[in-house]
């Protein structure tokens, strides 16, 4: 039996099973953009120049799966997809926005101690 991503049956810890959800590299880069609105795949590509395709397309698909993604396929030619933040996504935006502030802090202080 796989554990779920969630999974924080052995620790009962709350934050292991958030982070089992959007932990990792790219994911909360992901939920950060989204808050801002739908974003189309190729964008998103665009903003995380690092993250590979197959990789991107990973991430996307877990946090859809988890319920924080919405993705809209359209029919049409080439086809066009779209993501959003669900409302249930959209509750992460204090914890986003409070991890932007402190890796902002965080540089802020690298740069003084380099």
């Amino acid at each position: 039996m796989s554990r779920k991503r969630d999974d924080d049956s052995n620790t009962n810890c709350a934050v292991e099973a958030s982070l089992g959800v959007i932990g990792g590299r790219w994911k909360g880069v992901v939920l950060y953009w989204l808050l801002k609105g739908t974003h189309r795949f190729g964008e998103l590509r665009k903003r995380l120049p690092n993250c590979s395709q197959r990789m991107l397309t990973l991430q996307l698909r877990e946090l859809e799966e988890d319920g924080l993604v919405k993705r809209t396929v359209y029919a049409q030619v080439p086809p066009r997809v779209e993501y959003e933040l669900t409302a249930f996504g959209r509750s992460l935006e204090p914890v986003l926005i409070g991890l932007r502030d402190w890796g902002e802090k965080y540089k802020r202080r690298l740069q003084r101690a380099g």
